[in-house]
């Protein structure tokens, strides 16, 4: 077996030199996608540099330059997967239009009413929205495999679900939330008896474990390069070369024809009846270079280093006060799912992004597993082979801080107030006090060195912020737009100015609020429109900094006041 060095590994990846707030990088959103290594990038930029043309339809050198090199990284996944013909590789943008090509193309021609869709509890959004779609047009129903106490789909179970009126079982091979290996064979083994096809999601597999497709004997694979250190925009739909000749093609276009009248068109052979139009074919080329480039480091040493940081994390993370898993036992990748007692997910997201370490919080497109498992998100921190036992060192030593705060007395005092008897709008003026200004605000970030230090005055704004009552927390004051739970109320006093009060379960969002209202409270909707608060934003530094679903909020909240005082019935 070939050794593995992490210092060797994480130098071909150039993002991984970054300072993200003024601190390094510590990359831990694997699942969401990998960073790239320098051979990838350079893959890319070569073609465009040296070979850009069309594939398959001229007759010049730069054209079949560009060909070989497009179906050489197809015959490169053949073998990556070990499917037994380069037609049964078809590349999509990714495994969300895989899996679109085959509820569309097999399902819409095969599916009849009442025939049933099995899926699981467990599944990303991509897996369940066009079987949806796929079964409304058809009359097919779905029905959801259940989940064992550690988050796998229940083999107990398999056949109350699967039967007789089964046509397909669409499952992941590894959850993106939990971090465990499915039990492939026996759902196969179930799923065959029954006579119906299966599709497994292999978007979080494919990077951490050996994919056999002929082993596995499923009907269709699918994954994306961007989570096996490829570009993005490039995926892969495996599929059964007898099925695949079955199916009707999914769009129209160039390339997916043989003859063209307005009297008949014939199709192209496999694969190319599903490919129209010019593909990514730049992003299919560097999908090549990343297979070479894993096959040079070792899969075998590249997994063995894997498992021992996967080890190390999940010890590391069990030994942090109020830390709870969201299922019980250690995950089979490096995918570690949890929450912080007393603590909203978007908060610790973003506490550990100040000091530059990425993770997801939120339901990570997986919102039925969310409500299944009777919680509204949590964080989720994913490693790859260039991630070190440093950096997990750094992460849980944070972490630790977080649960260690001795600032928390503040909020038992706002959810004294949250909880009490204040009815809605008619009692705001008696809970309204802010008494925060934009100078104010101004002049505490101007003190607040760096992100974090910024960070940590936001966060003591929303610990300090009044809470709204329960009673004031409808349909009608909720802050669309915004990840986490957020509200805003507001009245207009007889000399016409507004009086604001906003309530968020993540303290960074309250903290969003004070800033904001600082600017709009107690001022006429003249005063408040005249106001730029992009510019005062951008002083601030808020929209450099705040990641996208928290500059999301930042506009929602000004969106939600703009749509209060242009109706002024607030």
């Amino acid at each position: 077996m070939q050794q593995f060095s992490i210092t060797d590994f994480r130098q071909q990846f150039p993002i991984l030199q970054s300072l993200v707030n003024g601190k390094p990088l510590i990359y831990f959103d694997n699942a969401a996608t990998t960073q790239k290594p320098m051979c990838v990038i350079e893959n890319q930029s070569d073609y465009y540099k040296h070979s850009n043309a069309n594939v398959h339809r001229a007759s010049h050198a730069l054209s079949a330059k560009a060909t070989v090199a497009y179906e050489d990284a197809r015959q490169r996944v053949k073998k990556f997967i070990n499917a037994n013909t380069e037609q049964e590789i078809i590349w999509t943008k990714g495994s969300t239009e895989s899996i679109n090509l085959v509820a569309q193309s097999w399902g819409r021609s095969a599916l009849r009413p009442n025939d049933e869709i099995v899926l699981s509890h467990s599944e990303h959004h991509a897996n369940i929205v066009p079987w949806q779609i796929v079964a409304e047009q058809t009359g097919a129903k779905i029905k959801v495999l259940p989940l064992s106490e550690t988050g796998i789909i229940d083999i107990e179970q398999l056949e109350d679900v699967i039967g007789e009126r089964t046509r397909v079982v669409c499952f992941g091979h590894i959850s993106n939330v939990i971090g465990r290996i499915n039990p492939t064979a026996e759902i196969i083994r179930v799923a065959k008896k029954y006579q119906a096809l299966t599709l497994i999601d292999g978007a979080q597999a494919i990077a951490h474990l050996d994919v056999d497709v002929m082993a596995l004997d499923c009907d269709f694979y699918v994954f994306s390069a961007h989570k096996m250190y490829g570009p993005t925009g490039v995926g892969v739909l495996y599929g059964k070369k007898a099925l695949l000749a079955q199916m009707p093609p999914y769009q129209a276009g160039g390339e997916m024809i043989k003859t063209v009248s307005f009297e008949q068109t014939s199709f192209n052979e496999l694969p190319h009846k599903f490919e129209a139009g010019t593909p990514n074919i730049a992003g299919v080329i560097a999908l090549g270079a990343s297979i070479r480039f894993l096959e040079q480091q070792g899969h075998a040493a590249l997994f063995a280093y894997e498992e021992q940081l996967r080890a190390y994390c999940f010890a590391q993370l069990s030994s942090v006060k109020d830390l709870v898993f969201i299922v019980a036992g250690e995950p089979d990748i490096p995918v570690f799912s949890f929450s912080l007692k007393g603590q909203h997910n978007h908060d610790v997201a973003t506490a550990l992004d100040s000091v530059g370490i990425a993770v997801r919080s939120g339901h990570h497109c997986a919102m039925p597993l969310m409500q299944y498992l009777q919680i509204t998100g949590c964080v989720r921190l994913s490693l790859s082979a260039y991630n070190s036992f440093q950096e997990v060192d750094f992460a849980v030593q944070q972490l630790k801080i977080l649960t260690q705060s001795v600032l928390d007395t503040c909020d038992e005092v706002s959810e004294a107030i949250s909880t009490s008897s204040l009815s809605a709008c008619t009692n705001l003026k008696a809970i309204v006090s802010n008494d925060l200004t934009v100078d104010d605000v101004l002049a505490m970030f101007a003190k607040a060195k760096g992100w974090d230090s910024k960070h940590r005055e936001i966060m003591l704004l929303g610990k300090k912020h009044v809470r709204l009552s329960v009673q004031d927390k409808t349909e009608q004051s909720i802050i669309s737009g915004c990840e986490s739970h957020a509200w805003l109320v507001c009245y207009q006093e007889t000399s016409g100015k507004f009086r604001f009060k906003g309530d968020s379960d993540a303290k960074v969002i309250r903290g969003l609020l004070a800033i904001i209202l600082a600017a709009v409270d107690n001022k006429t909707a003249a005063e408040i429109n005249a106001f730029d608060l992009d510019d005062y934003f951008s002083t601030l530094g808020l929209l450099q900094h705040l990641s996208p679903s928290r500059g999301n909020g930042l506009r929602a909240i000004v969106k939600k006041i703009e749509q209060l005082i242009a109706h002024s019935n607030c």
